[in-house]
Formats: C-alpha cells, structure tokens, sequence
C-alpha cells in the first residue's frame, strides 16, 4: 500500500491537457481552484490557435507547451516533468464536474489506490450526450475490455482520472491521441494496480466549445488500441483462439480424406490433405509463438514489480 501522507502537506498535481479550450478553461482553473485550493495546477497547451495559453495563465493555472499533436502525447511530457504525490487529469472542455477530485484524492493518497475513474456512464453521461454513437462506442469499448480482462470498470473511456505516482512513473505512454485513456486502463487491470470507480456529474460542453473526437476515426483507433492491447498483455489467449480456428478447419478439412484412406486405401484428395496438413502445422506453430510470448510477458511483470518495490523502499 502507498504510504500516507498529509493532505495539507501533499503534493497534488491537476494536469490539463488542451486544444482551443480558450471558452472554458477559465472556469475548469477556477473549478479545480475552488475544491483543491493547495493544488498545483498544469494546463499544458497542444498547438492551440485560439487564447487558451492566455487565458489559462491569466486564470492563475501554470502552463506548459506541447508541440507533438494528441492527448497521448501530452500526458507523456506531464507524466515525465511533473512530481507529486497525487495526480489528477481532466479534460478542459467543462464537462466534468470537479466535486469528487478531494475525494479521489483521499483514495490514492490514503487508501492505497493507484487510480480513480471519474464514472460518468453510471450518472448522466448517456442521458445528456446527444452523440448516440458515442454513447454506442463507450459501451462497446467497456464490454470488450471488461471481458477480455474479466473485470468490471463501468467507464472505460473517462477524462477524469486520479492516479497515484507508482502507477505514473511506471506507466509507458505510447498511444499519442485520445486512446490514452485505454491504454491506461488495460495497463492497470493487467499490471495488477489497485483501482477504483467513483461517479461524477458530467455535462455537454457549453454553446460556442466544439469537440476535438470523431466518432468515426477515433473510434477506430480505440478498438485497434484495445486489440493491439489485447495481442500484447493476453498473448497466449489471442494466439490459443488463432490456433483453435485454424486446428478446426484443418481437422475438419482433412478428415475426409482419411475417412477415405480407410475405405479405400486410396488417397485421391492430395492437395486437400497438404493444404490441411499446413493449416494444422500453422495452428500448432501460433500455439507455440503464444506460449512463448505468455513465458516473455510474465517475465516482464515480474521485472517490473520488482523495480516498483525498489522505487518504493527509497
């Protein structure tokens, strides 16, 4: 479990990441302001056109640049610059409430949490989000993940996050765009950190403010994150269901051919009975690349928590 500390004496980083957030990122500084006065308070700006690197400062929020282009991208440069003791991020589009950050914050500074879900699915998110194929992808992206990786996180997707340091500095950002959000879910629940979902208020964004997501492009990129994800921290069970399939077409595909051989002697069928018994070698080969895989990724765990021990002795 993390060590205690202090909630007046605790280093609280709030990272904003943003891209012409100029209409509402006053009023997301004066928000966090307001029910974490003690914070410290980081709006890192990704190339805005508009005032809100300005407006931000004049808000009374430090701010940081970033010139590569996505979340990701951002979130990485925050995650390596900024030390403190409880990070939260948000989004700086006002459609989050802040009223639980202090509460998200006692859970990692006192509970030994090393991320809290802002959970917008279980309050108002799907009845005020007039998208309906992003509240279609939220859900699609939650059952998969959840099943994949037998747990139960209500919000998959969620801009609104606490985390402990642990899990900051041993968190490897290589997402550069919005599914950072789930690759930083996939890499708690398969690395074993503790986490936790607490609902928050969650609002459209204000008249004038525009969404940077598209439903369509970045909702692809969400599911090829999670099936990378998947070939990555589950090897041997993607590799075990490639091999499963091709076991059965080949077996299925060849057992007439020997149902032949028996009657017969005869083994009219060749090209059949060399295809197939390529099929089944393949599938024998998958099997073995997963295995092989599951013997490198455990390796890699074990490394890892032996190096989060260390950090955690000093």
């Amino acid at each position: 479990m993390a060590e205690s500390h202090n909630n007046t004496a605790a280093r609280v980083a709030v990272l904003i990441p943003c891209y012409n957030e100029a209409i509402t990122i006053a009023k997301v500084v004066t928000d966090v302001r307001r029910v974490l006065p003690a914070a410290r308070i980081i709006v890192c700006d990704n190339n805005s056109t508009d005032d809100t690197s300005r407006i931000a400062s004049e808000s009374g929020a430090e701010v940081m640049h970033e010139s590569r282009q996505g979340k990701g991208n951002v979130l990485r440069t925050l995650f390596r610059q900024i030390d403190a003791d409880c990070y939260l991020i948000i989004d700086g589009d006002d459609t989050y409430s802040v009223d639980k950050m202090p509460e998200m914050v006692d859970m990692v500074l006192h509970q030994g949490i090393d991320m809290v879900i802002g959970d917008r699915i279980s309050s108002s998110y799907l009845q005020v989000n007039k998208r309906r194929y992003h509240n279609f992808g939220n859900l699609l992206v939650r059952s998969l993940i959840n099943k994949l990786f037998k747990s139960n996180v209500p919000d998959i997707l969620s801009g609104l996050r606490a985390f402990s340091p642990l899990f900051v500095k041993n968190f490897p950002v290589l997402s550069q765009g919005f599914e950072i959000e789930t690759e930083m879910t996939i890499y708690a629940l398969d690395h074993n950190f503790v986490l936790r979902s607490m609902s928050v208020g969650y609002n459209n964004r204000p008249e004038g403010s525009h969404s940077k997501l598209n439903t369509f492009t970045d909702g692809i990129k969400v599911i090829r994150t999670v099936f990378s994800l998947f070939v990555h921290f589950k090897p041997l069970l993607f590799f075990s269901i490639l091999s499963a399939i091709l076991l059965l077409g080949g077996l299925l595909g060849i057992a007439p051919v020997f149902a032949e051989y028996f009657a017969t002697g005869l083994v009219p069928r060749f090209p059949t009975l060399i295809v197939c018994g390529f099929v089944i070698l393949l599938a024998l080969l998958l099997f073995v690349c997963g295995l092989i895989l599951e013997v490198a990724n455990t390796r890699h765990k074990q490394l890892l928590e032996i190096l989060m021990n260390r950090d955690n002795r000093k």
